[in-house]
């Protein structure tokens, strides 16, 4: 869920406006998975932008401590939301930590990088969710290592079906500023897209995983 409408309106505002996120209906992506997309979303370009960088660390901090309370620690889901987290660590004035995909194969093979104890709460910080499953892996390893976790907020969600069972099987609560129906709103509003290109998003949102053009 987003926490509201006018930070979902700005978030999309802002990620559009420095490309963060691209439309291109008439010539899709392709996405690593092998779905055909109409939207490429790079949240890590935030980082290159100060000002936007800062409105999205202020915005995701105050709706944290808002919605969950002051954790003990800020964890970020690797790679892509290492840079977010610490940002958000820093200004809550909090200890930061991130989780990788899997324990390193090496040294003191952590999956977990930096130091939390047993019992602390944490709050956990993605860029992106899409169908959820690796920004939930990263929270089953928080909870292996018996570490309480209060939530999840990430910058934007595509609002996939299967992201919102994942999540409510997995019983984590997730928040997030922006969203793909947010997006939509806000590019249609600016002109960024025609109602024709709408159609077509709109479409693709409610089978990715089939959709071509």
């Amino acid at each position: 869920m987003i926490f509201n409408k006018e930070t979902a309106r700005k978030t999309a505002e802002v990620l559009l406006q420095i490309n963060a996120i691209k439309l291109s209906p008439k010539k899709p992506f392709t996405w690593a998975s092998g779905w055909k997309s109409p939207i490429y979303c790079d949240n890590r370009i935030i980082l290159s932008f100060p000002t936007i960088r800062n409105y999205i660390r202020e915005t995701m901090s105050h709706q944290i401590e808002k919605q969950y309370g002051k954790p003990d620690v800020i964890a970020g889901v690797a790679t892509g939301a290492i840079g977010i987290g610490m940002l958000v660590a820093e200004y809550m004035g909090l200890p930061f930590i991130y989780v990788r995909p899997e324990a390193k194969g090496h040294g003191r093979k952590n999956q977990i990088e930096g130091f939390i104890e047993k019992g602390q709460n944490v709050v956990v910080v993605e860029d992106l969710i899409s169908t959820g499953t690796s920004s939930l892996n990263a929270v089953m390893a928080l909870k292996e290592a018996k570490i309480n976790v209060k939530g999840m907020v990430a910058i934007f969600t595509y609002g996939f079906d299967v992201a919102t069972e994942n999540f409510k099987k997995k019983n984590v609560t997730l928040y997030t500023l922006s969203n793909y129906k947010s997006l939509l709103e806000q590019a249609l509003a600016t002109n960024y897209i025609s109602e024709k290109e709408l159609k077509t998003l709109s479409e693709w949102n409610a089978n990715p995983s089939e959709w071509d053009i």
